[in-house]
């Protein structure tokens, strides 16, 4: 069979940002990707092990392999990502048809590894990679120029692990102590991004507002910084964290128009006594706050977040706060999770005390919730105009095209406009969490605009 690649991606936008790099490299050594598994030389599961259904859903994958590996003894199958990093040899002994295991610091040596299974050894690297103080250039030199460009899109990491540690995360035990690349080392990958037809950027951390590389270059002046790379139309970032957001990053999102009017910022829970256990840093008050100069320094500011559900220890009152803080904020899109624990957490030492018919009550009454006020957001912009990035055709309505506004929400409206083009587009209605528009008629050029007099006609 020919060198053919299929990878299965599980989990956040990082760990699609990793596939791709890892994709970038297969590609380098003759792989072509396959659609499916069946028509896979090499299978990766990257996995994710915030929750423990995505964790359930890698082995339940891997059970479909087995009879592939079996017809097939020659096809490699590898395990990388946050549960591969978690599990390490466990994977090995419990999975007879993987190969290899790696974890996220071992991404860009795949080459390596692929040539010793080839040499018949089933090989398990999850060690960590040198973090010797605040800064550390984590993408090889070598793959600055080819970064992860996905049609007008591109997606830079910035930082690399946490040092938060929330207490029901298992991030900082399978991405490690948070790094930040130096800044002329990220803006030399935007510039080449751009180059290669990026229209948007999005910066990529765990908690990507912590950057920093000294006293005096943060965050608030990397965005500056690639607010100014040439060619560039959009820059979106996630995710912050709101403990290290702050009213100067607002009035930044203000005032430079390349900086999207779009923000993902987990408050997870509505009780302070909870935000407590959860170690995450703030109240529900500081969230609020925050939220509030955002939403006056930014007008028509669209706001997402993480939530979960059925925390040790959450009362029923303790979850209508976390209620009263959607009906508040009013977010144009909430991830809400039932509470699962992870191994090596703090949180995984207390009883997990909510019944689960109580936690998936509540997750059904943010849904619930969340949906009649998306409904009536998206009622609202009706009549308003919203300029379009396009993403390309639509792919069952002919002549139409699809693109995502300012504020990441979905539209679609008919005419020839190409990927990448910026549309101003006057919303007529929407159809489920889609907005449906018609292109407002192009300005008038100067040639049919009567021209103003000046002083020296």
């Amino acid at each position: 069979m020919p060198k053919s690649v299929h990878i299965k991606t599980f989990g956040c936008q990082m760990n699609e940002h990793d596939s791709q790099r890892m994709l970038d490299q297969l590609a380098e050594l003759g792989y072509a990707p396959a659609a499916t598994p069946d028509e896979a030389s090499l299978v990766i599961v990257n996995t994710c092990s915030v929750r423990h259904n995505p964790e359930n859903k890698v082995y339940s994958f891997l059970g479909t392999l087995r009879p592939l590996k079996e017809a097939r003894p020659d096809m490699i199958v590898a395990v990388a990502g946050c549960v591969a990093q978690q599990e390490g040899e466990k994977i090995l002994q419990r999975e007879r048809c993987v190969d290899l295991v790696f974890g996220p610091d071992n991404l860009f040596r795949l080459g390596e590894m692929l040539a010793e299974v080839a040499g018949g050894r089933r090989v398990c690297d999850t060690h960590w990679a040198e973090r010797e103080g605040r800064v550390q250039n984590f993408v090889p030199e070598e793959w600055v120029e080819r970064g992860h460009v996905e049609g007008i899109r591109a997606y830079i990491a910035i930082t690399k692990g946490c040092n938060n540690l929330c207490s029901f995360c298992i991030v900082p035990h399978t991405r490690g102590r948070e790094v930040s690349r130096d800044p002329e080392n990220i803006l030399r990958e935007a510039r080449g991004m751009v180059a290669r037809g990026a229209r948007e950027i999005w910066l990529l951390g765990q908690n990507v507002n912590s950057y920093r590389v000294s006293p005096d270059y943060g965050f608030y002046e990397l965005l500056r910084g690639v607010c100014r790379v040439e060619g560039l139309a959009r820059l979106r970032f996630t995710s912050p964290h709101p403990k290290d957001w702050n009213n100067a990053l607002s009035d930044l999102m203000a005032a430079e128009p390349v900086i999207c009017k779009q923000v993902h910022l987990p408050f997870q829970a509505g009780s302070d006594r909870i935000l407590k256990a959860m170690r995450r840093r703030h109240t529900l008050a500081e969230y609020l706050e925050k939220v509030a100069y955002l939403q006056a320094a930014v007008p028509g500011v669209e706001i997402s977040t993480d939530l979960i559900v059925g925390f040790p220890g959450e009362t029923e009152e303790d979850f209508e706060r976390t209620l009263d803080c959607l009906r508040a904020v009013r977010f144009s899109q909430v991830f809400p999770f039932k509470y699962s624990p992870r191994p090596g957490t703090e949180a995984a030492s207390l009883p997990d005390d909510v019944p689960r018919a109580a936690k998936e009550s509540r997750l059904a009454r943010v849904i619930a919730l969340q949906e009649s006020i998306n409904a009536e957001r998206q009622q609202a912009l009706t009549g308003t105009v919203q300029t379009v990035l396009v993403d390309g055709p639509h792919p069952r309505r002919r002549g139409w095209v699809n693109g995502r506004t300012d504020g990441w929400r979905a539209v679609t409206f008919p005419g020839g406009a190409r990927p990448g083009d910026l549309v101003r587009a006057r919303v007529t209605g929407h159809q489920g969490h889609w907005l449906l528009a018609e292109p407002e008629p192009a300005p008038e050029t100067a040639a049919e605009t009567p021209r103003e007099t000046t002083h020296e006609d």
